[in-house]
Order: C-alpha cells, then structure tokens, then sequence
C-alpha cells in the first residue's frame, strides 16, 4: 500500500473512533455494573459524584452548605434554595450540560471569567430571592462537547467559590421533617414529594417536549416547576421554588400567587434557545404549611403540567 492510501486509511480511522467515541462510552461499564465511562469522567474531573435521573441525564448536586443566609428571619437550608446543580445528558456524540450555579456577588465576575476560558455559555445571571441576607444570585450555564472539557471548565470556576466540592452524591431522606407535616401538604399540593436535608420537595414536570438548539431536553436537566417547603418556627412553613411557563400561563400564575398571598420574587429566562418559549417564576411565602399548599395548587391548574402519578 502506498504511503498516501496508507495515510487516508489512518484519517478514516479516525474519524471512525471519533464517531464512536462518545457512544462507546455510554456503554462501556454498564455490563459490569458500572457508569458509564463519560460519567466517571465527569465524577472523577469535578470530584464530586452525581446521581443517574430519569432520562438518562446525571446529575451533579452542588448544595451551599457554606453559607449562612436568611430571609425575613428565615434561615434558609441549602435544599430550599441554595443547591447549585449541573446536569449532563448524552447527545449523539456529545455531551449536553445545564446548571445553575449559588453564588455571592463577589463570586460572580470570577467565575463568569473561567467559565468563558473554558467555553462555557452564561444563559442568564439573576436573583431568586429578595431580601437575602447575604444577596445570592444565581449563574446559569450551558455547554456541549467532550465530557472531560466541560468537567474541567465547571471546576475551574466553582473553585472560583467556596462551594464544597467532597462528599457523596445526594439521596433522599426521611419523609418525615421535624416541624412539617408533608402528607397534609402532599394531599393539599396533589403532588408527592421528598424530603432531603430537612426540605420537602416537590417537582412537577412540564406535559409537551422541550428542546434547546432542537435537542430534547429532559426534565432531570433544570425543567420541572419546583416547589419546596421547610419548616419555619412557630408551626409555619417556608415555600420558595419556581414554575416553568409558557407566555400565556406568566399572568395567571402570577395572579393565582398573590391572590393566596404568596409573593412573586423573580420572572426571567434561564435558557436562550428553548422551544417553546419558557420563563421561570420564582416565588417566597411564609404561613402555615396546607394553605401555602392550596395556593401552590391554584396556581398550578393554570399551567400545562403532566398529570399527578396515582
């Protein structure tokens, strides 16, 4: 064989290993009861462990338990609303990641600078809570390509904050939370939820598909309107979360929340290409626990939710 032929057979090679790559990989462990190796890739590179969710997507709890931060009196658990996530999800030959990242205001430019470096899109930066003490805000990022690039990127700029990166992957807890009773709030929401950290939480799933660049997008990726609870002193609950919606679903939301006394704290994107059109609408109430819930609920029925699992 000539050194030319020779030469085109080695770039058909690898152009071929290339295509299998990440494909192989989604494999590769399963059969002995492993991850797959673009998980462990993903573990070992941000050195923090995820969980596998429903539609094949890993997802990377990040929960600010470093910082101390109340509202209104309310000291706030880091599983009401200050977990920083990532999520990543297979597609063709790449990996997909969303997130959304806790961070103090003087965290935001560093981190906003290695995310850049490393190729990774800043989607949206806002508050979710008023009146925080310290003010958090919240980073959302998106990135598609070899999974040890975007892992490496991710680390550099959460080391960029004093987000723990030791310990296990997160897993649900007891359902029962001192100071709340979850089954009055599951049958006054019409959802189940569970409860982690001392936080009942609830997520509710959009009915139609989601897509981002016209790649599906799971509801593990950051797509579920959330809803969380955690007991406030003096037999209250606080609930603080955010509904997915639809343009025409923002107004009788919001309407549905206030008319139950429940305050509307932020209305944003998170993403830049989903279709359909999506905003998130963050929420704050503190009152007993089966009232929140029926406000909750009325506010709801106005979206476009999957139905309640029996």
């Amino acid at each position: 064989m000539s050194f030319k032929l020779m030469f085109h057979a080695a770039l058909a090679g690898l152009a071929l290993a290339a295509s299998v790559g990440l494909g192989h990989a989604q494999h590769q462990g399963a059969g002995a009861g492993g991850p797959p190796d673009w998980q462990r890739t993903v573990a070992s590179t941000l050195g923090k462990p995820g969980t596998q969710q429903d539609g094949g997507v890993y997802r990377v709890a990040l929960p600010r338990t470093d910082l101390k931060v109340t509202v209104d009196g309310v000291e706030i658990r880091p599983g009401l609303a200050l977990g920083s996530w990532l999520a990543f999800h297979p597609h063709g030959q790449e990996l997909m990641v969303m997130g959304d990242l806790v961070l103090l205001q003087r965290e935001i430019a560093p981190v906003m600078r290695r995310l850049t470096e490393g190729g990774i899109e800043v989607t949206a930066l806002h508050n979710h809570l008023l009146r925080a003490e310290p003010t958090t805000m919240y980073l959302h990022v998106a990135g598609q390509g070899d999974p040890a690039r975007l892992a490496t990127a991710l680390r550099a700029a959460l080391q960029e904050t004093a987000t723990p990166l030791q310990g296990a992957a997160a897993s649900a807890g007891d359902d029962r939370i001192e100071g709340l009773d979850t089954a009055t709030i599951a049958r006054a929401l019409g959802r189940e939820g569970r409860a982690s950290g001392g936080v009942y939480q609830v997520n509710v799933p959009r009915a139609e598909r989601i897509t981002e660049r016209g790649m599906e997008v799971p509801t593990a990726m950051g797509m579920p309107t959330v809803i969380n609870f955690q007991a406030a002193g003096g037999g209250r609950a606080a609930t603080t979360g955010d509904f997915v919606l639809t343009a025409n679903e923002v107004v009788p939301v919001q309407r549905a929340l206030v008319e139950h006394g429940i305050e509307v704290t932020a209305l944003h994107n998170h993403m830049l290409h989903e279709e359909p059109r999506l905003f998130f609408m963050h929420f704050w109430g503190v009152d007993d626990a089966e009232k929140l819930a029926r406000g909750l609920r009325a506010a709801l029925e106005r979206t476009n939710s999957a139905q309640a699992s029996r």
